[in-house]
């Protein structure tokens, strides 16, 4: 397949909407949006499964990222935007329903059940954030000076505090400093890691994949093809720490605004809002023509966690670090197939396995 096929997830026909359909029928069509959220690396790491009128979201956990993200708690925060996504078009297109979390405790790869009821009578604010999710996109490029209004900043605060979370600014220029330190020491960190450096390489597809980090969203956008094409063998045999942070920490300090989005506890279930917050604040700075990226190397690298609380001086547990700003248009990354990631029939259940978190406790 071209990576044209590949970003043909991106064009959903809104008024292909089955209005008239079965319940299966409409959350297939939901399920179409839910695939657009962001995800660590791009592993996409969901599956759905529709019976009735319910559907259901798995973590798929043979695309956890075992160096980077031990716990899965970024798994289950990108499973988090895909849910967020789901509820967004329910809503928008005027489906009453109900997301349930972890509505089964010994199964804990099913992440949340969403139920449709019948119709309701508006869609209210939901617009703008239903017709963000296509234009919604990873900005790794460098941003503008132009500084982000106060009252889009409230907005983004909103967003969080809506689905549960927080988000703080770094707004003083001893605080941007600081956390451009962690962020240097943080990527430092993890590419001085042989196994890190090999476990993103996998992740790295300079070619047309349907997953992964594909070579127009690597940020090297100043490198010809034959350049991109040998980043991952670079990445697996150099310690290229240096030239990542010294990028990394170059994007902090052009960013206008720098912001970590966080929840008052750290398991499963505020990692699962955490992705609905998230998605609701990239959303949401989508539709005010914001770009943003991510810069989670403090949060990432455990030791670095502590002093990231000290600096925001708010209790709870950060979970993502954003920048945002005004960039250069980008192109979507990838998505593999709605029918690769999607089961209609219930059979075996998917989600059983043992419990790792303890749910069931």
């Amino acid at each position: 397949m071209t990576e044209s096929t590949h970003l043909a997830a991106w064009r959903v026909a809104e008024e292909a909407f089955p209005r008239t359909g079965t319940a299966e029928e409409q959350l297939r069509f939901l399920a179409a949006y839910a695939i657009l959220a962001p995800s660590i690396h791009n592993t996409q790491p969901w599956r759905f499964r529709i019976h009735g009128a319910t559907l259901e979201l798995y973590a798929d956990r043979g695309r956890a990222l075992r160096i980077a993200d031990p716990r899965e708690r970024t798994l289950i925060i990108s499973c988090g935007a895909a849910l967020f996504n789901i509820r967004t078009a329910m809503y928008y297109f005027g489906c009453r329903g109900t997301a349930q979390p972890f509505p089964e405790p010994r199964q804990a790869d099913l992440l949340a059940r969403v139920s449709l009821g019948g119709p309701m009578a508006s869609v209210g604010a939901w617009a703008s954030l239903f017709h963000a999710i296509p234009h919604r996109v990873t900005n790794r490029g460098t941003f503008d000076v132009r500084q982000i209004a106060p009252d889009i900043l409230a907005d983004l605060r909103s967003a969080a505090r809506l689905e549960g979370g927080w988000l703080v600014p770094f707004t003083s220029q001893q605080a941007r400093k600081q956390l451009e330190s962690m962020i240097d020491e943080g990527s430092r960190i993890q590419f001085g890691n042989p196994d890190f450096r090999h476990e993103l390489a996998d992740w790295l597809r300079p070619g047309g994949d349907s997953e992964g980090v594909p070579r127009h969203a690597m940020g090297h956008a100043e490198l010809p093809d034959y350049a991109t094409s040998i980043i991952p063998f670079v990445i697996r045999a150099f310690n290229v720490g240096r030239r990542a942070a010294a990028r990394n920490t170059r994007l902090a300090a052009g960013a206008p605004l720098l912001v970590c989005l966080g929840t008052a506890r750290d398991d499963p279930l505020a990692w699962l809002n955490a992705g609905q917050a998230l998605q609701r604040v990239l959303l949401t700075a989508t539709a005010n023509r914001l770009h943003a990226s991510f810069l989670n190397q403090p949060i990432e690298v455990f030791k670095l966690r502590p002093r990231l609380l000290t600096l925001i001086e708010r209790r709870g547990q950060p979970q993502i670090l954003l920048r945002l700003g005004r960039g250069t248009r980008r192109t979507h990354t990838p998505r593999r197939r709605l029918d690769e990631v999607l089961a209609e029939d219930p059979g075996e259940d998917p989600g059983a396995a043992p419990d790792p978190y303890g749910m069931s406790a």
